[in-house]
């Protein structure tokens, strides 16, 4: 296990900030996920920690020293791509030993510790076959066997899920986070999914435009927004704003719900003007517009199929929400103000 931090680390490309005086620190045996939109430097990052780019400034560390010079090799950090980067004509097995038999390794150490990643990925019976005869579950599961046995002092996944059907990036996902938590290691994962993001993730680093806009927990992000692009990026759908003088205010679709619905009397209280209803089997979204304190604003309820409440497009219903449920954004600087609504 490992500390990994970029400290005020800058990547330029031409014009381009792909990395803007990034500050991170993933914690010895942390879950740390990289969430962003496409383009937004998260890969860069990565590649920056992994030694495969140099950055424009700043420096990278590994356990308290500077490594910013050392090349990918001697940084014992194992880097698993979306593609897989699995080599077509050697078996699995092979595939698996290569970073051993690429440092020396004897024969009898590598098929003990081929035989170990084999069997803590349950793809034992693949080792004789070449990549083109495996699915896709399969050459995940080789690619992180070929990491793990190498014993690095961290992993960089870099959306390995990605090219998996939504059931089995699933199912892997709850593997991927067990294996983690069995071998205790350092793990820095990027993805533009929020809910492998939530689910994964020890801790969340949100990015956009090469910045850090926001670190915590997966709770902190989506119930305690710092700024209003982490609040409209996390969720889906989106944590609803409205304009109210020099603030917004921002509540979740799911603290959104008919007047009535809601347990006591410390509500915001709002005529809803319905415009589309979606049926979506364990709950519907209701999309439509609220005349708010200052301004109209489209706004979205998610409402649970159990709550038995007629919503039918075209009305105007009274929708509530708890004030303890409300976030202020200031409008100028977007950031969160801290303090509930009175």
């Amino acid at each position: 296990m490992a500390t990994i931090q970029a400290r005020h680390v800058s990547k330029r490309f031409e014009d381009v900030h792909a990395v803007d005086d990034i500050d991170l620190t993933a914690k010895e045996g942390e879950f740390l996920v990289l969430l962003s939109p496409s383009g937004c430097g998260k890969t860069t990052l990565m590649r920056l920690i992994a030694g495969l780019e140099r950055p424009t400034t700043g420096d990278i560390l590994i356990d308290g020293s500077v490594v910013t010079g050392l090349p990918p090799r001697v940084r014992n950090i194992a880097m698993v791509f979306q593609s897989y980067a699995l080599y077509p004509h050697l078996t699995v097995a092979r595939n698996i030993s290569f970073p051993l038999r690429a440092v020396g390794t004897s024969k009898k150490e590598i098929r003990k510790k081929v035989e170990w990643a084999a069997g803590m990925f349950g793809i034992e019976r693949l080792l004789d076959r070449k990549p083109r005869q495996l699915s896709g579950g399969e050459r995940q599961r080789v690619a992180l066997a070929r990491a793990v046995v190498r014993e690095p002092v961290a992993f960089l996944l870099d959306e390995p899920l990605s090219n998996l059907d939504a059931k089995l990036r699933n199912s892997a996902r709850d593997e991927l986070r067990r294996f983690q938590r069995e071998l205790g290691t350092t793990t820095i994962y990027v993805t533009h999914d929020q809910a492998e993001a939530m689910g994964l993730g020890d801790r969340i680093a949100v990015l956009n435009q090469g910045k850090v806009r926001q670190i915590g927990t997966p709770q902190e992000i989506y119930h305690q927004p710092t700024d209003t692009f982490v609040a409209t990026f996390m969720g889906s759908p989106p944590m609803n704003l409205i304009e109210d003088g020099k603030t917004y205010l921002g509540f979740r679709p799911e603290a959104f719900l008919p007047t009535g619905i809601e347990t006591g009397d410390d509500n915001l209280t709002l005529p809803f003007h319905i415009c589309r209803v979606e049926y979506l089997g364990a709950e519907r979204l209701v999309y439509g517009i609220v005349e708010g304190p200052r301004d109209k604003a489209n706004v979205i309820s998610r409402i649970p199929t159990n709550i038995r409440v007629e919503i039918a497009t075209g009305r105007i219903l009274d929708f509530s929400v708890r004030r303890q449920d409300i976030e202020r954004f200031d409008r100028a600087s977007l950031q969160r103000v801290k303090g509930n609504i009175s």
